[in-house]
């Protein structure tokens, strides 16, 4: 049996249509208590990012879900907000938040990202990744609850208020 391509074996617009498959924008059921909608718009120096030029996934623990964005650049998911992560030393606690990947033209690998939740801002303020992002970025890295409890988080691969991405 062969094994699927994944995105960083692939380039260009096969992420649209090969990699997609029915529910894969769906961590959890929308219907499930503690369902959360994500969502945001992805874009780079020259404007929105949109189908078929790139392809999100955001995971943590056992969730993980995988969306392209419309051709304006626009995304959603449908996750849960996760537990605090203890660190496997022992050494402290990370505060919740959820892994995004972004694969899009121009990026010869994949940038990662972290989504944090606003409403943990003790959390936040102790969280041991969080601390090594320069204060002045970290709000890159937080997204905000608009009126009916979705997460925005808006993801900008270059130019003004560049989301901070990690090192593999």
């Amino acid at each position: 049996m062969t094994e699927p391509l994944s995105p960083s074996q692939t380039i260009g617009p096969l992420w649209g249509f090969a990699l997609m498959f029915e529910g894969s924008a769906q961590a959890v059921d929308p219907s499930e208590p503690g369902a959360l909608r994500l969502y945001g718009n992805v874009s780079d120096g020259l404007g929105p990012l949109g189908y078929p030029d790139s392809l999100l996934e955001v995971w943590h623990g056992e969730q993980w879900a995988r969306t392209r964005p419309d051709e304006d650049g626009n995304y959603a998911v449908v996750v849960r907000k996760p537990p605090p992560l203890e660190l496997p030393d022992g050494a402290g606690v990370q505060a919740p938040h959820l892994n995004l990947c972004v694969f899009a033209r121009g990026l010869l690998k994949q940038v990662i990202t972290r989504v944090y939740f606003p409403d943990e801002a003790a959390a936040n303020a102790a969280d041991p990744v969080l601390a090594l992002v320069d204060p002045d970025d970290r709000e890159t890295l937080v997204g905000t609850y608009d009126a009916d409890g979705g997460l925005r988080f808006d993801v900008r691969i270059q130019g003004d208020r560049e989301t901070v991405f990690f090192a593999l």
